[in-house]
């Protein structure tokens, strides 16, 4: 692999724009499934499992995308075709959305949505891998966490932005209604989905391969077999590093999920006090988007804090008292009696979720074979999508077995995670590189 040269600030920033379109997918998703499912007329013990598209999908297409996407060289580049042909795909399923006459129906886009997010967002982590050099990669991500941050503020706080600045009727929700808000706010985010990333595809070029990359790239013609071998066998070779950065990624995307799932009908009974098919119900389920907003620009915020800060002080401490910081922020929703108080709560969060879309990003990629990007990013995501999947198919079981089916406690499941997250990342060993680095090419070629 040749020296990559270091990238101007524009550049990099163009080359993480996308991100912020992405971000409208998964905002809008994040803020308004678990109310959609609600006002389509889904029980609260049937959410956790309807959420389950999400990280399967995640499970599924991310490594296979990201292998794709390493043995591929096109007039657009390795990456950019399928950041592109995703990002189309995403914007027709979130117009289709908020048409879903069933939650069942809901549930199955939610598939689709996931799906070409996933194909659209595991290149770009490839992309400023494949393009920065070591020294900027932290950067590269802090940007790249600023723009979700961004796209995340906008897209959550959407519905409560029409409703309350453009005038747009707060109608009854429920009993197989999706409030017109929710609606006109899903067309925006394809609108904005698509037209970020166009942005980042013909702004941005990719670093060409020389003539001996580009001849080892043209004779590894993908295969779905093969290419799922090479997986399992990578996996079992995995670096030291990225089982340690592993397993706090585990603990901290059950607290996200928690976070995303039972936040919004917590709110609703315990703030709120709210039945389905009132107003109160749509009232309560803006707040909840703008609580989502709240996080998420606090997040874009921090993110010029970790541009700075990550100069002086390495990415494991920042992440572990990042981490700390979010559990404070979930434990202290259930303390919360009135709806500003949420906010405070949700400043917490969203410092550690800047730290969480970057610095676990920056601390594996020096641990990583540059020729696999693609496929070792996409085998990383497993530590996030497994935990949610996990996390799908037995929260709503533990939280009526042993909390009486109340949806605040999934606050303090969210938590305590939070907080084994943070001593775990204190852990993890970044001062040495892992001996597997060298070994994993032979491995994916099965010496």
């Amino acid at each position: 692999m040749h020296n990559k040269p270091n990238l101007r600030f524009w550049q990099i920033w163009n080359m993480s724009f996308g991100f912020l379109g992405i971000q409208f997918g998964w905002g809008l998703q994040m803020a308004n499934m678990s109310a959609i499912y609600s006002y389509l007329g889904a029980r609260p013990s049937q959410i956790a499992l309807l959420w389950l598209a999400a990280p399967v999908t995640g499970v599924i297409i991310q490594p296979l995308i990201g292998q794709a996407s390493d043995r591929t060289w096109t007039r657009l580049g390795r990456r950019r075709p399928y950041i592109l042909v995703g990002a189309i795909l995403a914007s027709l399923a979130l117009v289709f959305m908020p048409n879903s006459p069933t939650f069942w129906v809901a549930a199955g886009l939610l598939w689709v949505l996931d799906g070409t997010i996933n194909a659209s967002m595991q290149p770009f982590r490839a992309m400023v891998a494949d393009n920065l050099p070591e020294e900027q990669s932290s950067q590269g991500f802090a940007i790249q966490s600023l723009f979700i941050g961004l796209g995340g503020t906008i897209a959550s706080a959407l519905p409560w932005m029409m409703t309350n600045w453009f005038g747009i009727s707060q109608d009854k929700a429920g009993q197989g209604h999706i409030p017109a808000s929710v609606t006109l706010s899903f067309y925006i985010g394809a609108v904005a989905f698509i037209g970020a990333v166009l942005w980042t595809v013909f702004s941005t070029k990719e670093t060409p391969p020389d003539e001996v990359e580009l001849a080892a790239i043209r004779s590894q013609k993908f295969d779905w077999t093969l290419g799922l071998g090479e997986i399992v066998r990578l996996i079992s070779n995995l670096p030291r590093r990225m089982w340690e950065l592993g397993l706090v990624q585990f603990f901290t995307w059950i607290g996200m999920f928690c976070l995303w799932v039972y936040f919004s009908p917590a709110i609703a009974g315990n703030v709120f006090h709210a039945r389905a098919g009132t107003v109160e119900m749509e009232t309560s389920g803006s707040w909840a988007g703008f609580c989502f907003a709240m996080y998420n620009a606090v997040c874009f915020l921090f993110s010029f804090v970790l541009l700075r800060i990550t100069k002086y002080a390495g990415p494991k401490l920042i992440h572990t008292l990042c981490l700390a910081m979010g559990a404070i922020g979930l434990l202290s929703i259930t303390l919360m009696s009135g709806k500003y108080g949420l906010l405070l709560s949700m400043t917490c969060i969203g410092i550690a979720w800047s730290s969480i879309l970057s610095m676990p990003y920056a601390m594996l990629t020096p641990a990583l074979p540059p020729d696999k990007f693609g496929v070792m990013m996409g085998i990383f995501n497993l530590f996030i999508v497994i935990p949610q999947v996990i996390a799908s198919s037995l929260l709503g079981y533990v939280i009526a077995l042993f909390f009486g089916g109340k949806p605040m406690s999934a606050m303090i499941i969210g938590g305590v995670c939070f907080a084994i997250a943070s001593v775990t990342t204190f852990f993890v060993v970044t001062y040495r590189k892992n001996s597997n680095v060298d070994n994993l090419n032979k491995v994916a070629a099965g010496h």
